[in-house]
């Protein structure tokens, strides 16, 4: 009995003992882990590290520049995404809004009104046209933007609204020693964990990760499809070349609200097509008149040829026909004209005098059958032909 109670009294001793010495080297270590790193909860002030830090628009480097950080900076950190934080778009940011979904507002010109729904905001860049940048967020009619007086390719440049955020790299801040939100301790990956430690889990959803949306892609298809059928009208005869399909296919793109960027790529090409059409149609009009240029040649030919069958010694003239009067320049004496009528009635040319200084009274010879010496030249006022002739003569 007396071992038995000698035993429970040494074991007794021997745990008060390893307590004791245990606790002020547990005491020691639970302050400080050294696995842990501190961060303020979401939203915090940050500041930058380092100089030349890129503002992008998105989450990673596959996304455009919108501007520069330097060290000291401070951003305001709304959420993060990997080694990515999303910030309030600091002082010089822009974004852009497409003009014709903006009206003025007459007693605030420096503000625009939205006049429609789900208007797209894009991330404003000095080095990305705003038809190739990044979607921010969306408005609806009757929300307000600050306008900083520029415009460009039909967008307002505009100050980023509320909601509209960019992203700078995690690796580049630290929490802001100004900054009031409480502290947290994160636990580093693969690390032992501290079971005291308070676990920040960041449950915010980026505000400006947006996903395209299945719609926007689906016209995108359509687009590259159309482009290869330009090409293989371009590559056509003029005289076969035709858009008009083409176009329409365009234009339904381009009134697509969900069409997105694709909409504006459309547009584009759709003025691109106007400037196709009218080069055809200059180059069918002109096809067109060579035509009958030569149908008049040809006509003037026959007919000379036939008058030199019938009449000795007009190997000479140019034309052989009924000289009758004309409407052209009637007004202006040193440039009148007359037409050169054949046996059928019909116009065959025009004629004038090879000199504007007219001194031989032509009027006399009208409604007779005359001969003309001189040069046969394109008649553009009427699309025909014009002989301007050296020497008239009838024929009797």
């Amino acid at each position: 009995m007396k071992s038995y109670t000698r035993i429970l009294i040494i074991s007794a001793l021997t745990l008060i003992l390893s307590v004791g010495f245990a606790r002020p080297a547990l005491s020691a270590a639970a302050p400080a882990d050294a696995n842990a790193v501190t961060t303020p909860s979401l939203p915090y002030m940050a500041e930058i590290t380092a100089d030349d830090v890129y503002v992008r628009s998105g989450p990673g480097t596959n996304y455009y520049n919108c501007g520069k950080l330097n060290k000291g900076d401070k951003v305001k950190i709304v959420s993060r995404q990997f080694s990515w934080s999303c910030i309030v778009p600091p002082l010089g940011s822009f974004s852009w809004i497409y003009t014709p979904y903006v009206t003025i507002d007459p007693d605030n010109p420096g503000t625009g009104i939205v006049t429609g729904d789900q208007v797209r905001v894009y991330a404003g860049s000095d080095l990305v046209k705003p038809i190739h940048s990044t979607l921010q967020l969306k408005l609806d009619k009757g929300e307000k933007v600050k306008l900083l007086g520029e415009q460009k390719d039909n967008y307002y440049k505009i100050g980023p609204p509320t909601g509209a955020y960019l992203w700078v790299s995690t690796n580049f801040t630290v929490p802001s020693t100004d900054s009031t939100s409480p502290v947290v301790v994160v636990v580093e990956p693969n690390k032992p964990a501290d079971v005291n430690a308070v676990v920040a889990v960041d449950v915010n959803v980026p505000p400006v990760v947006v996903v395209e949306p299945s719609a926007e892609a689906k016209r995108l298809a359509e687009y590259k499809e159309l482009q290869k059928q330009i090409l293989a009208e371009r590559a056509k005869p003029v005289g076969k070349q035709d858009y008009s399909a083409i176009s329409k296919a365009l234009k339904e793109i381009a009134a697509d609200k969900d069409a997105g960027k694709v909409a504006r790529y459309c547009e584009y090409v759709l003025k691109q097509i106007e400037r196709y059409e009218l080069a055809l149609a200059v180059s069918r009009e002109l096809e067109l008149q060579n035509k009958q240029f030569k149908t008049t040649q040809d006509r003037i030919k026959a007919a000379r040829t036939t008058r030199l069958a019938q009449v000795k010694n007009l190997g000479r003239f140019a034309v052989v026909g009924t000289l009758k009067t004309s409407n052209i320049y009637s007004s202006e004496p040193q440039l009148k004209h007359y037409r050169i009528v054949g046996d059928s009635g019909k116009t065959v040319c025009y004629a004038r005098p090879a000199t504007d200084a007219v001194t031989t009274d032509y009027d006399k010879l009208v409604d007779k059958k005359v001969g003309l010496v001189g040069a046969i030249s394109p008649h553009p006022a009427t699309g025909g032909a014009l002989i301007k002739f050296t020497e008239i003569i009838e024929i009797k």
